[in-house]
C-alpha cells in the first residue's frame, strides 16, 4: 500500500481539498516582498489540485526522492502529498511557511495524519529559513510567493543533488518570469519543460 492509500492521510486530503474549493478564484497581487506582503493571503488555500497532488507524489517517487524541500505550504495539500512520497522513499520533507495560522494549521495537520516522523516545517521567511539546510536535495516543488522563486532556487542550489527535480506552480503568473527565464536558459544547467500552469526542470550539472 502506498501512503496516500492510508486511512488517515486520504481522510485529511479529501477535507482539505474540499475546503479548498471555497477559494475566490483570483490572482494574487506579488509587488513586493516584505514580511507584511507574504503574511497577507493567510485566509486563502490557494492549493494544488488532486491531479496536481498525485503527480507530485509521482514524481519524486520516480526519482526516489529522499530529501524533499517544498516552498510555500499553505494549509498543507502539496505537503500531505510530498510526505507520503518522501515515506514511501523513506526520506524525509521539509516544508516552509511564512503565515503563523497555516503553521499552526499544517502541524496539526501532520500530527493527525502520523507523519512527523517524516516532515519537518521550517516556520518563517523561506529566504532565511531554507540557508540552514544540508544538502542533497533530490526535489523541489516551489508554489510560494512567486517573486521569490527565483530567490529560493539560488538559496537551495548548491544543496541539490545531480539530477534532482524542482517543480514550479503558477509559473504563467508575471511575476514568476525571473524564474522561468532562469531555468530556461541553456546555459543554467537544468534541463526545463512547460506542464501547463508548471515548470519541470531537472538539474544537469555535474561539476557542482
Amino acid at each position: 500500500m502506498n501512503s496516500l492509500e492510508d486511512e488517515k492521510i486520504a481522510a485529511v486530503l479529501a477535507r482539505l481539498h474540499r475546503e479548498a474549493e471555497a477559494d475566490p478564484e483570483r490572482w494574487v497581487q506579488d509587488k513586493t516582498t516584505t514580511s507584511k506582503d507574504l503574511v497577507r493571503m493567510g485566509d486563502l488555500y490557494l492549493g494544488i489540485t488532486a491531479a496536481e497532488g498525485k503527480l507530485l507524489y509521482l514524481l519524486a517517487r520516480c526519482r526516489q526522492a529522499r530529501r524533499i524541500v517544498e516552498f510555500g505550504a499553505s494549509y498543507g495539500i502539496s505537503t500531505l502529498y510530498l510526505a507520503a512520497a518522501a515515506r514511501d522513499n523513506h526520506g524525509s520533507l521539509m516544508t516552509t511557511e511564512v503565515h503563523p495560522r497555516k503553521c499552526a494549521a499544517i502541524q496539526a495537520t501532520i500530527h493527525s495524519t502520523g507523519l512527523t516522523d517524516v516532515v519537518h516545517l521550517l516556520a518563517g521567511d523561506a529566504r532565511e529559513t531554507l540557508g540552514g539546510i544540508g544538502g542533497n536535495v533530490d526535489f523541489v516543488f516551489l508554489d510560494g510567493w512567486k517573486s521569490l522563486y527565483l530567490p529560493v532556487l539560488n538559496i537551495l542550489r548548491p544543496k541539490l543533488r545531480y539530477g534532482a527535480l524542482i517543480m514550479a506552480d503558477n509559473i504563467t503568473h508575471s511575476a514568476a518570469q525571473a524564474y522561468c527565464a532562469a531555468v530556461r536558459d541553456p546555459d543554467s544547467g537544468f534541463i526545463s519543460t512547460t506542464l501547463g500552469q508548471q515548470e519541470l526542470s531537472y538539474y544537469d550539472r555535474k561539476d557542482v
